[in-house]
């Protein structure tokens, strides 16, 4: 496998074979690397382009993530906020680098979290967001004006990580901002199961071209 060149971020890069498929930007969750999400984009979007950076922030002895957290699990406001920076400063340089139109976010845990960072800090970044397990530890606002703005967010009902009344709350502020929301709440922990699969293929046709 061919090194990608360095945008900042270690990744990989799968051009397209399904030109009607948008890109899909993947953000995996702590723990993985740029590898982790590949097969799922492959499932769930065949042929589409995908772009996977590995996160920087080492958490323990080999636990990698986008940004920090303390020894209590508290997220680190000041290195999320400058990490979503940078991984906004990767996606703009990838996309010119690669020709790519601004890519669907999907991104698991860690790397849901991350998703809405950039969605926050610039949604003319993307064309969607498939945030799987996402929280919201703190009040996000100001959003940006995201009107029309597509996002799936699929939370599990028993998820330890995700208080249950987190996901609603998060749908209603995007919401709030104009974006396109839908939330579903699933009969799950925090890993993913098959319904994930499904509500998430199914979001993503909608954005392939009808004339493919």
């Amino acid at each position: 496998m061919a090194q990608a060149p360095d945008l900042g971020f270690i990744h990989r890069y799968i051009p397209a074979a399904d030109a009607a498929r948008p890109p899909l930007l993947l953000l995996h969750g702590t723990g993985a690397d740029e590898n982790d999400l590949i097969p799922l984009g492959e499932m769930l979007a065949p042929g589409a382009a995908l772009l996977s950076p590995r996160g920087k922030v080492l958490e323990g002895d080999a636990m990698l993530r986008f940004f920090r957290r303390f020894d209590d699990g508290r997220w680190d406001r000041a290195d999320f906020e400058a990490r979503t920076a940078e991984l906004a400063d990767f996606v703009r340089r990838a996309c010119r680098l690669y020709g790519l139109a601004p890519p669907i976010v999907l991104g698991f845990s860690n790397g849901a979290n991350i998703g809405w960072g950039l969605m926050r800090f610039d949604p003319t970044l993307l064309s969607g967001a498939l945030l799987m397990r996402a929280s919201l530890p703190f009040d996000p606002r100001p959003f940006p004006d995201m009107t029309g703005f597509p996002v799936l967010l699929l939370s599990g009902r028993d998820d330890p990580l995700v208080p249950a009344d987190r996901p609603p709350y998060f749908a209603a502020l995007l919401g709030e901002a104009g974006a396109d929301v839908m939330l579903e709440f699933l009969p799950a922990g925090h890993a993913l199961t098959q319904q994930d699969l499904v509500f998430a293929h199914s979001w993503l046709e909608r954005f392939v071209a009808p004339d493919r």
